[in-house]
């Protein structure tokens, strides 16, 4: 779904200039201030201005969130209907969701820089699916009944853990909440979600909606505040039965380490990557493997965990693969994110825009060649904004092929021969997504069971549905978003045994 042709760049700045964003804390079904009165400036990227005041959540207000998740889980308002009953609230939401389709792509685009164009056909429309997916998917569940002898009944059932805390990124915001949410409630527990600082607008809004479709007040309750306040807390809260969260790899560490030390929460992370994307001589389209290439590392500015940002490619194809690669970055130049002919938005913050220019010096210094790009853009607008960068000459052991960078930059690496392709991508600390490209099937098959990732794509890129898990080996994470599996990280297993006479 594109964006509409009738909405210009004017009509999005005059809906933006008219928007009145929610801002508080959500708590009990209801907006309220932070206990403390404490607020930050939600920035939007683009310009570096303030798009106002948000609530700035802190461990008293995290403790009203688990206490009301609690009471609610507790009394059954929302974890004793039947499974059917949830559907049809979740359902609600998620048409709820499409007819504010606007509303949520224009919160998210000036929350997070990204075009208006992938906010509308992208992001809005994922997470309305992902929640009506599991709406649908939660009467469809069946429990066990084990194999036993016959003087005993054992069954094994799936209930709900409680309350789950969910910590999530400003890379897709409402996306990626929604891939906790739908799980969450239809599993019948209590969430309390702590958005990113940097993109908060999306998650208070589907929170209203949510009540509006018929959720139960203390269900879903966000607090909006700092991960080493609000986040911080949540993990730590003795009170949460699991904490979920997607983000770096840094933070989940310490995310774990405060569950560890807590109440020992069952505790899931989808945390960073550094997918390799390889490309053989006998690819069968080189300039489809090529489009491919360049939107994996180019889309959503960069700012993607999955990000196809090591491109490995044989040696005798690599010229012609940067020579078609260059060509698309060159046409996906920053422009106005609320211009719906714009391919690449803006940098999520200052910071982040500093740590990508950063990399590129380091690239530089370390002796690789900028093919295209390696410049901020855009100074005028103030906002973040950095072209479409491809570095050639990239060795394996440099900074940039080995750390996760999260912008538009691509390192190129050369290799010779099958075995070493495989030996260079999983030369890594990630294991989140990786790619082939080749004709020969059984190259493909042995090259996607060697390597050592969540994912492995064959002959594109990024390709997705919400029926298949997500998630990574190594230090991207533990668990898996999306499908059926997701329902694994919030329910308990109980088995009942039952003698019979």
């Amino acid at each position: 779904m594109a964006a509409q042709p009738s909405v210009s760049a004017t009509d999005w700045h005059a809906r933006a200039a008219q928007v009145k964003p929610r801002s508080q804390v959500f708590i009990d079904g209801k907006f309220a201030p932070a206990m403390n009165g404490a607020t930050f400036d939600n920035i939007n990227p683009a310009t570096g201005r303030s798009l106002g005041a948000v609530a700035a959540g802190e461990q008293a207000d995290v403790d009203r969130a688990v206490a009301s998740g609690r009471n609610a889980f507790r009394t059954g308002t929302w974890s004793h209907r039947p499974p059917k009953a949830r559907k049809k609230v979740l359902l609600a939401l998620a048409d709820l969701m499409l007819a504010n389709r606007d509303e949520l792509a224009l919160l998210e685009t000036l929350d997070t820089g990204k075009p208006i164009s992938d906010s509308l056909a992208v992001d809005i429309p994922s997470a309305a699916n992902c929640i009506r997916w599991y709406a649908e998917a939660v009467d469809k569940i069946y429990d066990e009944v084990a194999p036993t002898g016959p003087n005993a009944l054992a069954t094994i059932t799936r209930e709900a853990m409680g309350v789950v805390g969910a910590i999530v990124p400003w890379n897709f915001p409402l996306l990626m909440a929604s891939w906790k949410i739908g799980p969450v409630l239809a599993a019948g527990n209590s969430l309390v979600l702590k958005p990113s600082e940097k993109s908060p607008l999306t998650a208070l809004r589907v929170a209203e909606l949510a009540l509006e479709a018929g959720l139960p007040p203390g269900v879903f309750n966000v607090v909006p505040g700092f991960g080493h306040t609000a986040g911080k807390a949540l993990a730590a809260h003795m009170d949460v039965d699991c904490i979920a969260f997607t983000g770096s790899t840094a933070t989940g560490k310490s995310v774990m380490q405060s569950a560890a030390m807590s109440n020992l929460k069952k505790v899931s992370l989808e945390c960073g990557g550094k997918s390799p994307n390889i490309v053989l001589a006998d690819c069968p389209d080189i300039d489809r493997a090529a489009t491919a290439a360049a939107f994996a590392i180019f889309f959503n500015q960069g700012e993607m965990c999955s990000a196809g940002s090591r491109l490995l490619v044989q040696d005798s194809i690599k010229d012609a693969m940067l020579e078609k690669i260059a060509a698309v970055g060159r046409a996906m130049q920053p422009g106005d994110p609320l211009d719906p002919a714009t391919k690449l938005g803006a940098i999520v913050d200052e910071t982040q825009m500093k740590r990508v220019l950063s990399y590129i010096d380091v690239g530089r210094n370390d002796g690789a060649q900028v093919a295209l790009g390696g410049a901020r853009v855009r100074q005028e607008s103030g906002g973040f904004f950095v072209e479409p960068t491809v570095f050639d000459g990239v060795k394996p052991t440099m900074r940039i092929a080995k750390e996760e960078i999260f912008g538009p930059v691509l390192a190129t690496i050369t290799f010779r021969n099958v075995a070493e392709a495989i030996e260079i991508a999983n030369d890594v600390d990630y294991g989140l997504a990786a790619a082939v490209w080749t004709r020969d099937i059984n190259t493909a098959h042995r090259t996607a069971r060697a390597l050592r990732a969540g994912t492995v794509y064959v002959n594109c890129y990024d390709a997705d549905d919400i029926t298949v898990p997500f998630g990574g080996f190594k230090q991207s994470g533990i668990g898996r978003d999306k499908s059926l599996h997701a329902f694994d990280k919030y329910t308990e297993l109980k088995t009942t045994w039952i003698e019979l006479s």
